[in-house]
């Protein structure tokens, strides 16, 4: 069976996320925890699937970076799925650190956006396919096929939600060609529109330069698309 651990403070948003949970893959056991001091009791006795885990606890501002050390420390590699309302930008090379697998700042996305993400998790999670080698796209970036791990920028990894992660793929899969506006929503499960997009690249293009500042490799091809520079 799978089990998840939601660790939220407030309960009506804690019972949202099991809510959501449980619709989209019914069997799933779903523990709950509202405190630092009952999540890390629970991560040193059990071993979850995925933890879906609010940064602020109570009067615990990063009660959430602390208790994501503690799933490092005794359960290496257990996915970790933020929901918080501290703003994503601020908080992205915090949660790059730390290995969370994606970020998601409350009332900026929708179930959908929600459930989306959280199997696509579970799915890279529990895969039973071997691990395929990392691949290489281009001379300085290298990609994992099964998003299981971050891309690698000239050595340092690029920690991208799994949207955005797609989304690079797709435009590096076709490096020298315009990838159009419309290819690119096959590959986005919700906010299929060219604002949503341009968000997204813009997105990458930050984490890129975080690493890189002089960072150009993706083309914007007014009123079509995108294009990754070869």
């Amino acid at each position: 069976m799978v089990r998840v651990a939601v660790i939220e403070d407030d309960q009506p948003t804690s019972q949202q996320l099991r809510g959501w949970i449980e619709s989209a893959r019914p069997g799933i056991q779903v523990d709950q925890w509202f405190t630092r001091d009952e999540a890390e009791a629970a991560i040193a006795r059990e071993r979850y699937d995925l933890v879906v885990l609010d940064i602020e606890l109570g009067r615990e501002r990063n009660a959430g970076v602390a208790i994501i050390n503690a799933i490092n420390k005794q359960h290496a590699g257990t996915p970790v799925l933020v929901v918080s309302a501290m703003p994503a930008a601020i908080y992205r090379s915090i949660m790059k650190a730390l290995d969370a697998w994606d970020y998601l700042q409350k009332t900026t996305f929708e179930e959908a956006d929600f459930v989306d993400t959280f199997l696509d998790i579970l799915r890279a999670t529990r895969s039973s396919a071997p691990a395929a080698p990392v691949a290489a796209v281009a001379d300085e970036l290298l990609l994992d096929p099964l998003r299981q791990g971050a891309a690698i920028w000239r050595g340092q990894r690029i920690n991208l939600p799994l949207t955005a992660q797609r989304i690079l793929a797709a435009l590096v899969a076709r490096k020298g060609e315009v990838v159009s506006y419309e290819d690119l929503y096959q590959v986005v499960k919700s906010g299929r529109n060219r604002d949503n997009i341009r968000k997204h690249v813009s997105t990458i293009r930050d984490a890129f330069r975080e690493i890189d500042p002089a960072f150009e490799r993706i083309a914007n091809i007014p009123m079509r698309g995108f294009r990754w520079e070869p």
